[in-house]
């Protein structure tokens, strides 16, 4: 579109304004050449005399285009003659005016004659059926949206593809045979099985290697011939014993406990070199299956044949080239014509084909030689984990060049936390040095590599380094096994030294640090947040930790657990204040609440709540939720009340409490402790005769007040 041919043209104007009190805008139309293709044009004027000349927006189309020009802002968009359409459209030059009726959109947004109409239908095409003028104008333009959304869909489509021909054809030949054998050879470990069924002192061997059947004795008999019949060893389960048939070795497997076949699968990858310095990785699938063919044979079921067989499959490919982004491509199959094909992109939902670890083919290894990979100490990497996903840590090799330093340094606990991209271990990414990679100290580094970096040790050190210490490597290891953080350490160092906190964390798990025993360091563990819980909720209850009867109790468990009774006692009480000051209104509720709910007998006493604290109170007695802010709340506006049901004796003492509704005396819910309802059936019965003692109560005031009047 030639926007700055299209400003040139003169504005059409408004010949007249319209009289109607409801119309705001008015349209004019026009169809011009520009740049030898015809422009549908439409100006918006006000419906004021004094907005004639200029209108608020001009619209233009051609067949394949479209564009707003607005000339107060002299700037051209791309926007839609109506936003959000399906959910009440709003013109775009009536933004200010806000979503309206269908009906007053029309009366409201007017063209200026019939031929108006007329060269929109025209331009845009009838739809079949009767629209609004500017709904002719938002289909044609959706229709061009449509269309430049397809074409470019279908641009990046073929792309796409290309690229995906472009990596099919550079990608080497898999060699299958070589594959099948070597899985066999080193992963399968050559598994053959003899299929066995005995019937007195005959046995029916079945091999999966040759796949013959035969009988032989396993049981001497009394009969000459019997010494000159072929003769086994007693099979048993999962011994292992030589063919008579082939001689190869064989696991037995009863004949009863196989249900046609059985097999094992393996995942493995294969690296190949991919153009000049690129690698692909194939992920395959490898299935040894076993079969045993069975026939009836009168009543009984007899063994036929038994067969091996190893196969695989090929389900994705890893893409690595220099400077590119790494590109996976999945093995699919066509559910309309059952062919199989390579797609670009993953399947979805719980049908997502998933990259687990697997084993690496061992000329994986030949191959990376001159590839970008060449030092990516993959290899090494293998060795330190049982399996390895390599597309996942060449990804972070890419990301992370370091990697390869951590995994030669036998960091394998660190490189294995990085591959899972947990990299918060990390403290500066550009960083060559290990010590500045990890943000420890320099001198750390032997200690660290000594215990194969260990995660947790690692953490020490970095403690060690933010808090500006400097500990020795016993300290180091011995705070590693109390397993505390930082917090926890840098609060107790401000009272004591770090070798003072290890030595009283020892003494009182009376466990020695160097003890291999595994209850002996949850022990030394469990003493270590409990000591460092008891010096925080020291401080925290305003006590001097300089003190040093304070740093050192003498029964730990002992003093931890009056400090927590104090400082729940102090998170109590605070709580009592705050409820008191926010439900005010139950205390002074309280006297006329009891002259309505209060009723005894010989058993029960039954009244209100004298205030929120009380409610508090029996919730925390009675180990329930009543004092919870959603009782208290509905008690202070008057929804709902909190009754106190007690034994008459012991008055002051909780037993049940009970929540009934203002206006129906409806029991909403009645509880005793631990929300169990004592003595079920008979206090039941007391709640419903107390209601109805209430209603009675109601029903007659109701009854002196209509006499009274």
């Amino acid at each position: 579109m030639k926007k700055k041919a299209i400003e040139k043209i003169p504005y059409l104007g408004l010949k007249r304004i319209s009289r109607g009190q409801d119309v705001k805008y008015i349209g004019v139309t026009a169809v011009k050449t520009v740049g030898h293709e015809k422009h549908l044009f439409l100006e918006m004027y006000r419906n004021e005399k004094g907005s004639m000349d200029i209108p608020v927006v001009r619209i233009a189309l051609t067949k394949k285009d479209f564009g707003i020009y607005y000339p107060d802002k002299d700037t051209w968009t791309r926007e839609q003659i109506a936003q959000d359409y399906y959910y009440g459209a709003t013109l775009v030059w009536d933004k200010a005016g806000g979503r309206t009726e269908r009906n007053a959109r029309a009366k409201s947004n007017i063209l200026a004659s019939e031929e108006d109409m007329q060269r929109i239908e025209k331009f845009c095409g009838e739809n079949g059926y009767k629209s609004e003028w500017w709904e002719h104008i938002y289909r044609f333009q959706s229709s061009i949206v449509y269309e430049e959304r397809r074409r470019r869909e279908n641009r990046k489509y073929e792309r796409r593809q290309q690229a995906l021909k472009d990596r099919q054809e550079h990608t080497p030949e898999l060699p299958e045979a070589e594959i099948l054998e070597m899985a066999d050879r080193f992963y399968f470990y050559q598994k053959h099985f003899l299929y066995y069924k005995k019937r007195g002192c005959w046995v029916r061997i079945a091999c999966t290697k040759c796949g013959g059947v035969t009988e032989a004795r396993w049981k001497g008999g009394i009969s000459y011939e019997s010494q000159y019949q072929k003769w086994v060893d007693p099979p048993k389960e999962g011994d292992l014993a030589q063919c008579p048939m082939c001689g190869e070795i064989g696991e037995y497997k009863c004949q009863g406990k196989v249900k046609g076949s059985h097999s094992k699968r393996i995942y493995a990858f294969l690296g190949q070199k991919y153009k000049e310095k690129g690698m692909v990785f194939r992920y395959i699938e490898l299935i040894k299956e076993w079969k045993l063919g069975l026939v009836e044979d009168g009543e009984e079921t007899a063994m036929y044949n038994a067969s091996e067989e190893i196969s695989g499959i090929e389900i994705a490919r890893a893409y690595f080239a220099p400077g590119e982004k790494t590109q996976i491509d999945y093995h699919k199959c066509n559910r309309i014509d059952g062919k199989n094909y390579w797609d670009d992109c993953n399947l979805y939902g719980n049908a997502n084909i998933t990259i687990h670890a697997g084993r690496i083919l061992p000329h994986t290894y030949r191959e990376m030689q001159g590839t970008i990979f060449q030092y990516s100490a993959l290899q090494e990497y293998e060795k330190m984990v049982p399996e390895v996903n390599p597309v996942s840590y060449l990804e972070r090799c890419l990301y992370i060049p370091q990697l390869e330093m951590i995994v030669k340094m036998g960091l394998s606990e660190i490189a294995a936390s990085i591959v899972r991209c947990e990299c918060g271990i990390i403290a500066d990414t550009n960083a060559k040095r290990l010590d500045k990679f990890l943000g420890i100290r320099k001198e750390r580094t032997q200690q660290l590599i000594k215990s194969k970096g260990n995660c947790a040790l690692l953490e020490v050190m970095k403690m060690e380094k933010n808090l500006k210490q400097n500990w020795t490597d016993e300290q180091i290891e011995h705070l590693e096994v109390t397993g505390l953080k930082r917090g926890q350490v840098e609060q107790a160092l401000q009272y004591m030294g770090i070798q003072k906190l290890l030595n009283r964390i020892e003494r009182y798990a009376g466990c020695r640090y160097e003890s291999t025993c595994l209850r002996a360091e949850e022990r030394i563990r469990h003493t270590a947040v409990t000591y460092t819980d008891y010096l925080s909720m020291r401080l925290s209850l305003g006590y001097d930790l300089t003190n040093t009867v304070y740093q050192q109790p003498r029964d730990l468990e002992a003093a931890h657990n009056k400090m927590a009774a104090e400082q729940n006692k102090k998170e109590a009480d605070k709580r009592l204040q705050e409820v008191k000051k926010k439900f005010a209104g139950i205390r002074d509720s309280y006297r006329k609440l009891r002259n309505r709910y209060f009723y005894e007998d010989d058993g029960y006493i039954i009244r209100p709540a004298r205030s929120a604290e009380e409610i508090v109170m029996e919730g925390r007695i009675l180990h329930h939720c009543v004092g919870g802010g959603s009782y208290l709340r509905k008690h202070n506006d008057g929804q709902s009340y909190i009754l106190m049901l007690r034994s008459a004796k012991e008055p002051e003492i909780p037993y049940i409490t009970v929540e009934i509704e203002r206006d129906t005396h409806q029991l909403i819910q009645w509880y005793g402790a631990h929300d169990r309802k004592p003595d079920k059936k008979h206090m039941q019965k007391w709640l419903d005769d107390y209601v109805g003692h209430l209603k009675q109560k109601d029903a007659e005031a109701k009854q002196r007040a209509q006499s009274v009047a």
